[in-house]
Parts: structure tokens; sequence; C-alpha cells
């Protein structure tokens, strides 16, 4: 039976279902605002509740490869980072996700510098959405800690096999203190079950290689390979969730719509910024306003058929984004929730609103002015700009 655990912050919530998954390695380096993490984690470890092996390293990039090692050896492993940890892991990343290594790592989301940021937004892991790595973006602590044990068995799946970040904002939700709700510890042993490597380097009956020269005469395949195996977490992950539910008494999906089905027009968002979008949104309706949020939860695996579904009725969206591409033409949710509605014969009018960059605040009044200017799009038949600057000076 669960248990409420009073005063969790996103980090030791994070922390909390790593050590009821018990990995059997795990890598680390710290760095703000995930260093708090590891550092629950190192004491559980100290203080004999968990047997894993605990490995300081000199870097992220470290890190990660000697992640990608254990995991070839047969052991279940993790790992955690921020910002420009994850910027130092980049080459590694590929190498995991290729090699089909079942790595689960929670992400506290921070500004990539410079200049130099410790706040957060969503630059880090949205440069490394293209990397192979599933993504998950939590709204709370609660989502946090049920992602993490949800990630180790999508994770693992026979079917899928590849590596999954689990991203909080960073100090938002990392250091934000809400009540969790948990569960016993044989009840997560029991979901995840045991980790059994297939393809193991310490095999040897059956004598193997990780990562050889790939060169014209396989490498395509690989990567093809690849993206099937991204289509497959695609096709899995809603029955992985189906088995969780009876846990949680809760339904989790690729998304979550709040107040949309009557909607005239709505939010799409991302992690924290959807609790406060909710409040908006229950204030606006008590004034008669149809208007709702779409939460993503899943960036990758991308979940287009659900956001069309859920988006096709309404008149009009805006789409926010925490980071900014650089290309003059929106933000990067923005634009794959854009080309996703684009075979619509009738599509609702979009805009793009970049906002909260290296940890800048958003409010409950400024959300409701994103609102108050999707009606008058409504009323013009069209946005005045397609992207906007919220809260910028």
């Amino acid at each position: 039976m669960a248990k409420k655990i009073l005063a969790l912050t996103g980090d030791q919530a994070a922390a909390f279902a790593m050590k009821q998954i018990e990995p059997d390695v795990l890598a680390a380096y710290p760095i703000t605002p995930q260093t708090e993490i590891v550092m629950n984690y190192s004491q559980y470890a100290a203080d004999g509740l968990v047997r894993t092996e605990m490995i300081p390293v000199e870097s992220e990039h470290s890190a990660m490869s000697a992640c990608v090692g254990a995991v070839a050896a047969g052991a279940r492993t993790m790992t955690a980072t921020s910002s420009q940890g994850l910027a130092l892991m980049w080459e590694i990343l590929y190498i995991a996700s290729s090699l089909r290594l079942p790595i689960v790592m929670p992400v506290v989301n921070r500004a990539l510098s410079g200049n130099i940021n410790i706040h957060c937004d969503h630059s880090d892991t949205m440069g490394a959405r293209d990397s192979g790595w599933i993504q998950v973006y939590c709204e709370n602590p609660q989502e946090v800690y049920e992602s993490i044990i949800l990630a180790i068995k999508i994770a693992e799946d026979k079917e899928i096999l590849l590596p999954v970040m689990v991203c909080q904002d960073g100090f938002i939700t990392s250091h934000g203190v809400e009540g969790v709700e948990t569960l016993e510890d044989d009840k997560v042993k029991e979901f995840i079950g045991e980790y059994k490597q297939e393809f193991s380097l310490l095999n040897v009956d059956k004598p193997l290689t990780y990562g050889p020269l790939d060169l014209q005469d396989y490498y395509f395949e690989h990567k093809r390979q690849q993206a099937e195996a991204m289509a497959n977490a695609k096709k899995k992950i809603p029955g992985i969730i189906s088995k969780f539910e009876p846990l949680t008494n809760k339904r989790y999906d690729f998304i979550e719509k709040y107040r949309l089905d009557d909607a005239e027009v709505g939010i799409l968002a991302l992690s924290s910024t959807c609790g406060t979008t909710k409040v908006v949104v229950d204030e606006l309706r008590k004034e008669g306003k149809k208007v709702g949020l779409l939460k993503l939860r899943f960036l990758r695996p991308f979940p287009a058929e659900e956001i069309i579904q859920a988006l096709s009725k309404l008149k009009a969206v805006a789409v926010l984004d925490r980071s900014e591409s650089f290309a003059d033409h929106g933000g990067p949710v923005f634009n794959e929730v854009r080309s996703a509605l684009y075979e619509l014969n009738k599509k609702p009018l979009m805009t793009n609103y970049i906002y909260g960059l290296g940890g800048r605040d958003v409010g409950l009044s400024q959300i409701k002015s994103v609102f108050e200017d999707l009606f008058k799009i409504v009323e013009k038949g069209g946005p005045k700009s397609l992207v906007n600057y919220l809260g910028v000076r």
C-alpha cells in the first residue's frame, strides 16, 4: 500500500525511487541542481540501505562511459545530471542509445551556458532530443518518483532497449517541497523485476563485442533499428503503463488533457508550468471562458497522433517553449507540434511563446495573458506574431 511522505523535493523523490529500484551500479558526477539526487543516494549506500556499486568519476563524460560499460556487462545502471553535465556526456549519449543500453537517467533541467546560469530552462534536454533517448517530462515530485520507476520497465523491455531521461525543472521542482505518495519497496521490486542482460560482455559461452567500427556496410541498418525501437516504444509504453496503474490508482499517458474536451482555446506545455497553467484554467473557467491545457509528458517517442486528437477541435493553440531553437521560426516543441498538425484540413490557429529562459519566473498573470491573446487570435483570424517572448524585458 502506498504511504504519504511529507516534504520531499523533486531531487529527494528521484533518489527515493532509485533507492527502491536499487540499481547494481550508479556512476555520477555532481552538478547543480542535480547534486542532491546522487548525494541522497550516496547516503542510502553509506547507511547500508542499498548494495549499489557507487562509482565516483572525474566528469559526466566518464559517468556515462562507466554506465555504458556497466550495462554492457549485465548490470542495471543509473546516473543523473543537468545542463553542462549533459552536454559533456553528448558523445556518449549517442553511443548508449546506439548500443541499445537501457540506462535510466534523471535529468534536472537547467540552462546551458553562457553566460553561466544555474536555473531552469529546457535547453539541455531539448538539445538531446534526437540522441535516441526516450524523454519524459514531469510536472511535480510525485511524477518524478513514479516516472523513474516506469522508466526502468520501459527501458528494459526487450522490444525497446533504449535509454530514458526523466526530466524535472531545476530548483522549481528539484528543490520544491511537496507531499509524495510512495509505494512499498517490495511492490516496486516486483513491478520492475530482475534485470537480465541478454547480450552480456561477461558471457564467455557467447562472446560478443560492443561498439565495433561500423562503416557503410551496416551503419545505416543500425540507425534504422534504433528508429524501429523508438516506434516499438510508442506501441509498448501504454501496455507498460497499464500494468503500473493498479499500484498508483492513476492514469499516465503520453499526454494529459486538462479541461480540454470542450475548450475553444488551449495551451500546450511541459513540466512544472503545467501546474501553473491548471490554476489559470480553473480561474478562467469560473468566468465562463472555455480554456484548457494539453500537457506533453513524452517528447520521445513523439505522440503525434495523440496531439492531433487532443488539439484538432480547438480554435487556437499556444505552444510554450522553455528553450530557444535560434531558428527564427519558433521553439523546438512548437515546430514539432505544428508539423504534427500539418495534415489536418482544419487546423487550429497556432502561436508560440518562448518563456522562462535561465529560470525567469512565469506567473499566473502571464499565463492568463496568453489565453487572452488566444481569444484575440480567434477574433482576428490569426496571430499578430508567430513567435512571441513571454516575460522578456
